[in-house]
């Protein structure tokens, strides 16, 4: 009897917080989690690289995504071939590019959606996976421009104290 009552205090904690996680997720509008607890794949970070308008390389975007599979069962299957989707993902991103027609250094996130979704469908197969979603861009010039310091302001609080000039010795 009181190894139930153990049993049952120690599990009590963790199925209310799984719970109070799926009513979260349901009255979130959009929310941060996209489909059921335990279908969401966060895939590692994607570099793809950014061309100017003279069609030379201007810079990285840093692409955070995350897959929702139609079940937990194909969440785990899905899982074990991250490592081939991540493939699919850097070929397509190098071969075409990811930047809105208008504006090199944006990212059109609706288009690229739709490319790495159908990557990650021809690799684990199109009835597993729900939808993808483009999480984090995070976008690096190749060559930032440089910054000027504003006489009169203070060093930012990780630079060593500026060293008084010495004086001049003399003779």
């Amino acid at each position: 009897m009181s190894v139930a009552l153990i049993f049952v205090l120690a599990i009590a904690p963790a199925a209310a917080a799984e719970k109070a996680a799926g009513k979260e997720s349901e009255h979130s509008e959009k929310g941060d989690k996209a489909g059921a607890p335990g279908t969401n794949i966060d895939m590692p970070f994607l570099m793809a690289p950014m061309t100017g308008a003279d069609g030379k390389l201007s810079g990285y975007a840093y692409i955070s995504s995350r897959l929702t599979a139609n079940s937990d069962v194909s969440a785990n299957q899905v899982r074990d071939k991250i490592a081939f989707i991540q493939d699919a993902f850097v070929r397509d991103v190098n071969a075409k590019e990811i930047a809105t027609s208008g504006d090199p250094a944006t990212v059109d996130n609706a288009a690229l959606q739709v490319r790495l979704l159908a990557d990650a469908r021809n690799v684990v197969g199109a009835s597993k996976l729900v939808s993808i979603a483009i999480t984090q861009v995070q976008i690096a010039p190749l060559h930032p421009s440089p910054v000027t310091a504003v006489a009169g302001q203070p060093p930012p609080a990780d630079s060593p104290p500026a060293q008084p000039a010495k004086p001049a010795h003399g003779h």
